[in-house]
């Protein structure tokens, strides 16, 4: 069984976070559904405050981790959403579930990010559906666990960042002509981008060129009144390090921070409302760091 202790710092004590995991993992990408505990994707005590209402946000990887949590802060919220995912249909379907008893209205739709016309596609069907679009949270990734640079195949090193690099640039492309002033583009980054991970190279080196994407586009949307930033998670318990480390390194997930313990989603994704909505309208070019005290620079 896991560790417990109630999480201090908030209003109400009411989640309890764990602090050290069984022994486990899944085969890339993962899947929330079989994570033992789960993920804590909701904090009962998050209550929404329109903050996001009338505005439409896509969320590419948003069927489970961070994205699923982003899904549903944005819900509560008021935000419409259309959710990208790879192949994760029950992840998905129970967000899409979870998200409507919120309130909102959520729009599924699978597909691979490598491919250009996926992020085409996926803005099309959120304007058919919704007539806009007002923020763009791109969130997918893949992160290959290799020890020794010489172990990065050819074809490891141009899937990750065909995964995580490139669909930034699609989806930025695709989305462009319909976001107006006002709108956001919030990436999600690393810690690794910053500090280095000898057991995740092409990770760690796609996450610190979504740091450069965030800063140039900031640069070149400004004038358009678009707003464009990023979040850089610490370690974190979501499916994506489930499936990348060893169950010895997943156990213990976490409890190098100076927190002594790992992120649960719902931690995280209050920074991306901040970010998608009007209280960060002087907020362009920036990452938020969310790692319970690793590093305290951005």
């Amino acid at each position: 069984m896991s560790q417990h202790y109630p999480y201090i710092g908030m209003v109400k004590q009411e989640v309890n976070q764990p602090i050290a995991f069984p022994s486990q993992h899944q085969h890339p990408p993962g899947f929330e559904y079989l994570i033992n505990p789960r993920p804590i994707f909701d904090y009962p005590g998050y209550v929404g405050s329109g903050k996001l209402k009338g505005k439409v946000a896509i969320i590419t990887g948003g069927d489970s981790g961070f994205g699923r949590a982003i899904a549903v802060a944005f819900a509560k919220e008021g935000a419409n959403l259309t959710i990208l995912y790879l192949n994760e249909h029950r992840d998905a379907e129970e967000t899409k579930e979870y998200v409507e008893k919120l309130g909102a209205n959520c729009l599924l739709l699978p597909g691979d990010l490598r491919d250009p016309s996926t992020s085409k596609s996926a803005v099309a069907h959120t304007m058919e559906t919704y007539k806009q679009l007002d923020v763009v949270v791109n969130n997918a990734a893949v992160q290959p666990y290799t020890r020794d640079i010489m172990d990065v195949s050819d074809e490891q090193l141009e899937n990750t960042f065909r995964t995580n690099v490139y669909p930034l640039f699609y989806m930025t492309k695709a989305a462009l002509p319909y976001l107006k002033y006002g709108s956001s583009i919030i990436s999600t980054t690393s810690r690794v981008a910053y500090e280095g991970a000898s057991t995740v190279i092409d990770y760690s080196a796609s996450k610190g060129a979504i740091v450069s994407f965030t800063r140039t586009m900031a640069l070149s949307l400004a004038k358009k009144g678009i707003r464009v930033n990023a979040v850089a998670p610490g370690p974190s318990w979501t499916p994506l390090s489930v499936s990348t480390y060893p169950p010895d390194d997943v156990a213990i997930l976490g409890t190098e921070t100076p927190m002594g313990r790992a992120a649960q989603p719902f931690e995280v994704s209050p920074t991306y409302v901040y970010l998608a909505s009007n209280d960060s309208a002087y907020v362009t070019g920036q990452v938020l760091h969310v790692n319970g005290g690793l590093i305290r620079y951005s």
